[in-house]
Parts: C-alpha cells; sequence; structure tokens
C-alpha cells in the first residue's frame, strides 16, 4: 500500500472516531441534564410525597388505613387488579400467539386495535363506556330493565381498566415471539407433541420472562388508573373509588396527610415494580444469553 493510501485511510478513521465519539465534556454535559431532570421531575415529587405523608407523625399517617372510605378503596383496586390483569394475560397471550405464529387477514388491523388504548384518552374511553352502557346509553334501559348495572358499579370500573391496560401483555409478547420464530414449535410437532403440549412445553417457557414483565406492567398501570375510572365509578363513597379516586378526594377536602398515605402506597407499588422489572429484565438476558451458548 503506499504512503499516499495509507495517510488517506488514517485521516478517515480519524473522523470517523472524531463523529462517533462524544468529547469527555459533552458526555458530562448530557449526563448531567439527564441527572437533573430525573431529580425535578422525578425524585423531589416522589420526595415530598412521602415527606407529607410522615409530616405528622407515623401514628396519623397508620391512622389513615384504618378509615372504613380508605379500606374500602384499597380492596376494590385489588378486586379490579385481580379481574383485569388475567383478563389480559389471556387476550395477550392469544393475540401475541395468533400474530406471530400465524398469517391470516386483518393481522395488520389486530395489531392497530391492540394500539389502540396508547392513542386515546382514558378519559374518552370511560365516556364511551358511559355512552354504551349508561342509563341514556345504547343499552342502558335494557340493563335498566333487567336489573344489570355496569356504569357506576364494578363491572363498570372493571371494564374501563380491561380497556386501558390491556395492551401490555400483548405489546411484550409479539416481538418476543416474532423474535423467536417458530422453528422449535414445527420441531416439536414433527416428533408428534399435540399443540397444547407444544405451548405449555416449548412456547411458554421461552416467553416466561416477557410474560412476567407484561403483567407486572399491567398490575401496576390497573391499580394506578384514574381517567376512565373516574368517568365510570361515580365517586360514590365506600363503594366505586378506587385508590387514585379516594387520594383526590380527601386532597380535595384538605385531609392531605390520608392523601399522601394513600399516596405512599401507589408510590411504593411503584418502586416494587421497578425492582421487579429490572429483576426479570436480568433474568431475560441471562435467559437469553444461556440460548445463545447452547445453540
Amino acid at each position: 500500500m503506499s504512503e499516499t493510501a495509507f495517510a488517506s485511510i488514517s485521516r478517515r478513521r480519524v473522523k470517523l472516531r472524531a463523529v462517533t465519539q462524544d468529547s469527555p465534556l459533552a458526555r458530562f454535559a448530557l449526563i448531567t441534564i439527564a441527572v437533573v431532570f430525573l431529580l425535578i421531575f422525578l425524585f423531589a415529587p416522589l420526595a415530598v410525597v412521602f415527606a407529607e405523608a410522615a409530616s405528622k407523625g407515623a401514628s396519623t399517617f397508620f391512622e389513615t388505613f384504618k378509615d372504613p372510605e380508605s379500606l374500602a378503596a384499597i380492596r376494590l383496586t385489588v378486586l379490579i387488579a385481580a379481574i383485569s390483569v388475567p383478563a389480559n394475560l389471556v387476550f395477550g397471550l392469544a393475540a401475541s400467539w395468533s400474530i406471530a405464529k400465524f398469517s391470516f387477514p386483518g393481522k395488520s388491523l389486530l395489531i392497530t386495535l391492540i394500539d389502540l388504548p396508547f392513542s386515546v384518552s382514558p378519559v374518552v374511553s370511560g365516556l364511551v363506556y358511559m355512552l354504551v352502557f349508561g342509563a341514556q346509553g345504547l343499552f342502558g334501559k335494557w340493563l335498566l330493565a333487567h336489573g344489570v348495572q355496569i356504569i357506576f358499579a364494578e363491572p363498570g370500573i372493571a371494564l374501563a381498566t380491561i380497556f386501558v391496560t390491556f395492551p401490555f401483555v400483548a405489546r411484550e409478547l409479539i416481538p418476543l415471539m416474532q423474535e423467536q420464530g417458530n422453528v422449535e414449535e414445527e420441531a416439536a410437532l414433527t416428533l408428534g407433541a399435540s399443540g397444547f403440549r407444544t405451548f405449555l412445553t416449548v412456547t411458554l417457557p421461552n416467553i416466561k420472562w416477557g410474560l412476567l414483565y407484561g403483567v407486572l406492567l399491567c398490575n401496576a398501570r390497573a391499580m394506578g388508573e384514574f381517567g376512565a375510572v373516574s368517568v365510570v365509578s361515580g365517586h360514590i363513597r365506600g363503594l366505586t373509588n378506587t385508590i387514585p379516586l379516594q387520594v383526590e378526594i380527601l386532597y380535595n377536602e384538605y385531609n392531605s396527610v390520608a392523601a399522601f398515605a394513600l399516596a405512599v402506597l401507589l408510590a411504593g407499588l411503584a418502586l416494587v415494580t421497578l425492582g421487579l422489572k429490572t429483576l426479570l429484565e436480568w433474568r431475560h438476558a441471562d435467559a437469553l444469553s444461556g440460548r445463545a451458548r447452547r445453540r
């Protein structure tokens, strides 16, 4: 190679490094901006919640959880999560299985519909349920005539929560199952395994960490949902108020310590979710590296 050509290649490598590597000052500035942003918009509000909840002592803090209305809100929140999470688990598995493993007419439409709750305001979704199942809604008169109450009752809250949370499980599983492909399932079917056995012994073990991650996010959103639930609940004290709605009521009544005490409960759920999310991502990365080594 000539000396001129070698010099030209060296100059190109220097330019490439200059483009792809930031200076220490630039890296420090970017990291500082990210840290300051997190401190202002994430950690500071979280610290205020905990500080306000503990501002009048531990006895006042724990007194909140003896209040019948607050206990009813906690029970209802757990009940709605216990209904919506399994429902979305079944839907997410069915939708991701069909989208990742099969080709059929309307596949793109199904994918679009799964993303619908991400693009529609929760308040709008709650209003839609009012227009369908409310007293003056599409099925309202028939429901009233048969003694069935959906709006301003647990069924309406469950339906609204299922709507706003159903993308989480499916959206975690679809890219994971598409990446894995059909090779292992086809091998199992070739060896004589039934479709259900193939799902239990091949597909489910491969997606278990993604499935748990989706369920975790779905549960966190179900317990913290406010907009859609606020529209369909009716704010009936001790009956249809979930934890977020009870926090709003207590704060509007200037009972800030009780409001922040319940907010601490939701913040604790968020922190636990974050910790479990990190654990699941770590386990999922280990599982992928183990599969790569076996191959």
